[in-house]
């Protein structure tokens, strides 16, 4: 059997990784051993792939403190095993109290979903942004920017995807005996490096309704 041996580009990130360890050891020499023995992180962060949106870097956390679930414009789709499992095994053994979906302005993902563009194998994937885009296809008129129109579908997708976690039986069945768990909706700006809470913050099965109603209304009023 041929022995696969690493290129320079892969050798160069395992230097960069061993240089990166000793460091984190210099500054603290109980690190590894500190994070090895943290295994209870009170964030379920739902994000998009895109490797420009590192949750623990965004929200200046080292590892250990935030759970997290990453797929193409940051999807939660109720017969998707991989990420039920990660919210299952999140609420139900991590017992988390804070889910936040975080969707990007600039997400390549949603705008070729809103553009209709053919990318491949994941067109199937954006079905469900898709779907969004025609549910709420009133707030993503012509008097908005070809731009303003993707950044409003980024927002639209991230407040249906909070609506879909919490109607998992995962979390519903976590509000029924009475766990603190709350679902947030934020979006992510590569421009400025901020979060925007978008507001759709839930806490209990009867706030769906309203705090959606209320998300939709804020376009209205736009």
């Amino acid at each position: 059997m041929t022995e696969v041996k690493n290129g320079p580009a892969l050798t160069e990130l395992l230097k960069r990784n061993k240089a990166w360890a000793s460091s984190m050891v210099e500054k603290n020499p109980e690190y590894f051993k500190n994070l090895e023995s943290q295994t209870s992180p009170e964030y379920l962060w739902i994000g998009c792939s895109d490797s420009r949106v590192p949750a623990n870097e965004l929200l200046g956390m080292p590892p250990g403190d935030v759970f997290v679930h990453r797929n193409i414009a940051n999807v939660v789709v109720h017969s998707d095993l991989n990420c039920l499992s990660v919210l299952q095994f999140a609420v139900d053994v991590l017992k988390v109290k804070h889910v936040i979906i975080v969707g990007h302005y600039g997400c390549k993902g949603v705008h070729a979903a809103m553009t209709g563009t053919r990318i491949g194998l994941v067109d199937n994937w954006l079905r469900h942004v898709q779907d969004v885009s025609q549910k709420h296809e009133r707030y993503l008129g012509d008097v908005l920017t070809s731009r303003q129109r993707s950044d409003r579908l980024c927002e639209l997708n991230v407040a249906e995807q909070v609506l879909n976690v919490c109607q998992t039986t995962i979390v519903q069945d976590a509000w029924e005996r009475g766990q603190e768990v709350s679902v947030h909706g934020w979006v992510y700006g590569l421009k400025d490096g901020v979060l925007n809470d978008l507001n759709v913050t839930i806490t209990a099965g009867h706030e769906l309704a309203p705090r959606m109603a209320a998300r939709l209304a804020s376009y209205e009023e736009a």
